[in-house]
């Protein structure tokens, strides 16, 4: 996080492209490792409680932001990659709003990948997204069923 900060700051100070990028890259592998750690702490839980809950909740929001990192490291590097459909908002927030709507796999179109990249990095979050879930139903189960019966 901290090399994050850092090149945020560099990033503002200098306003290079090359440093916008590597800010995204370093947030997006920041989100990676904690989402990793949550859900190893997840999976290695022994029982089903409020705690684990409110992890697999923030294992799918960190996702969210993960993705939304991606895309906005490949638009700084690849600009008109992804296509807003509305200039209303500002480029982060819209990048963010795909990425969520990518991983739950609601996928609305008013935001489209145009490249290759793009694309394929739009067609991953969504299999994320759907393997996260399905992964974390059978760990919760598993967890629930092995649990005693008071």
């Amino acid at each position: 996080m901290l090399g994050n900060a850092m090149f945020v700051v560099a990033g503002n100070t200098f306003h290079s492209r090359a440093l916008t990028e590597i800010r995204w890259g370093f947030l997006a592998a920041f989100f990676a490792i904690t989402a990793t750690r949550l859900f190893s702490y997840l999976r290695n839980s022994r029982s089903v409680t409020q705690a684990q809950l409110y992890t697999v909740v923030n294992v799918y929001l960190l996702l969210g932001l993960l993705w939304a990192a991606l895309y906005l490291a490949m638009d700084a590097f690849y600009p008109g990659s992804i296509q807003v459909g509305s200039q209303a908002g500002d480029r982060q927030t819209e990048l963010l709003y795909f990425s969520l709507i990518t991983l739950s796999t609601i996928g609305y179109g008013d935001i489209v990948p145009l490249s290759g990249v793009a694309r394929i990095l739009a067609a991953l979050e969504g299999m994320t997204g759907v393997l996260y879930i399905a992964i974390t139903v059978a760990v919760l189960v598993s967890r629930f069923r092995s649990e005693p019966s008071d």
